[in-house]
């Protein structure tokens, strides 16, 4: 499955003329490596972020830390600030952000284990949303990986 929307997503970008970027948290760069295992994906793919902690979403991205503190590390604000930070920062035209919470452990009220945010930025456009993921770590990962490039798929 993620190999398949990985060389779909790779045709629609290279047709037209995109460059995407990655910033990736609970998925650990599961994007980058899907992508960057096509061959031919140095036409289409610019770079990859994988900022875990918050500090790294700071440093790297320019995620503020007022949004950290009041939405916290998993929130579509903070994934909306991860992919323009990716796209202010990097080469690309297109840039997708994913954050959330994998499991076993780390859920809370509110935001439940397979919780994972999503950002599509492509210009001063971006969009965000929510979705709750149901089975292991690996499951969750993995869901998040087909669900990002879906999103950019949707986005072409």
């Amino acid at each position: 499955m993620i190999e398949k929307i990985s060389k779909r997503a790779g045709k629609k970008l290279k047709a037209t003329n995109s460059m995407l970027v990655t910033a990736e948290s609970c998925t650990g760069g599961w994007v980058a490596q899907a992508v960057t295992s096509i061959a031919g994906s140095s036409d289409w793919f610019e770079r990859g972020y994988v900022t875990y902690s918050n500090a790294a979403k700071r440093e790297d991205l320019g995620v503020s830390a007022k949004t950290l503190l009041r939405h916290g590390a998993v929130s579509e604000a903070t994934a909306r600030e991860m992919a323009r930070g990716a796209l202010r920062k990097a080469r690309g035209t297109i840039a997708l952000a994913i954050t959330g919470i994998a499991g076993p452990g780390g859920g809370a009220p509110g935001k439940p284990v397979g919780t994972v945010c999503f950002a599509w930025a492509r210009g001063r456009r971006i969009r965000s949303e929510t979705k709750r993921f149901r089975g292991g770590r690996t499951s969750v990962r993995r869901q998040s990986v087909v669900h990002a490039l879906r999103g950019v798929l949707k986005w072409l």
